[in-house]
């Protein structure tokens, strides 16, 4: 007969006993180490952060102290911006500034006495500058930087031409235009004359005269930089009254 063992198998002795838990024990084991690396995880992520929040503090103190420092220094940085806009615009006023007096003392002096006589002087620092009372001459349009706009009369045609040729013995001039020089050719008398038709006897010429500055600087019209865009003599009415004198003079 063969033998048979009636002992049950986890209580023999000197054997392997099998295992009383089972699967479960893995999976106890398992949890417990996920359990590990996810702590693990948190605090190392949690230090991470502590990190950045000290970090932002730290560049948010920096940033307060700069802002405080641009602050306190604001008002030099202002100061400089003004002094700089002042020193521009001082600049600008140099450049484009025209020296009217000396133009009107040097067209004294070339004035011939008693052949010419005006009615109307204006000065214009740029082109379409409108000023009230000037005698509007077309010419100017092409001048864009200053002229003078000269109306008035001459003893004939060869004075005119003569003070055209003056004219441009002024410092400055680059060019003399002639609109217009017409005699009247309906003989007129002093009856008639005007102070916008100087033309009181028959060899009497009027004129219209454009002196031209083109070398000077032209001023920006708007600019802050801009002096009074532009200036104007008065009409020259003692001359006007002049006209009849001098018609008279001539005739005779």
């Amino acid at each position: 007969m063969r033998p048979v063992n009636l002992i049950p198998g986890e209580e023999r002795a000197g054997e392997r006993r099998p295992m009383r838990g089972g699967p479960l024990a893995y999976v106890v084991v398992a949890a417990l180490a996920l359990a590990v690396v996810g702590v693990t995880v948190l605090v190392i992520t949690g230090n991470q952060v502590s990190d950045r929040k000290t970090e932002i503090a730290q560049l948010e103190a920096e940033t307060a102290a700069v802002e405080a420092r641009a602050n306190a220094l604001a008002s030099y940085t202002e100061f400089h911006s003004v002094r700089e806009a002042r020193l521009t615009t001082v600049a600008s006023l140099a450049q484009s500034r025209f020296d009217w007096e000396r133009v009107m003392r040097e067209l004294a002096l070339i004035l011939p006495a008693g052949d010419i006589w005006l009615t109307n002087l204006t000065g214009t620092a740029a082109a379409g500058v409108s000023v009230e009372g000037s005698s509007g001459i077309g010419l100017r349009g092409e001048a864009a930087g200053p002229a003078l706009e000269l109306t008035g009369c001459a003893a004939g045609q060869e004075a005119v031409a003569g003070f055209v040729q003056a004219l441009k013995e002024i410092d400055g001039v680059t060019r003399v235009g002639v609109q217009s020089s017409q005699r009247d050719s309906t003989g007129g008398s002093g009856d008639s004359a005007s102070a916008s038709n100087c033309r009181t006897r028959d060899f009497i010429a009027q004129f219209q005269i454009v002196v031209a500055f083109d070398a000077a600087p032209i001023p920006v019209v708007g600019s802050t930089a801009t002096p009074a865009p532009a200036e104007a003599a008065p009409s020259a009415e003692g001359e006007a009254a002049e006209s009849e004198d001098a018609g008279e003079g001539a005739e005779q």
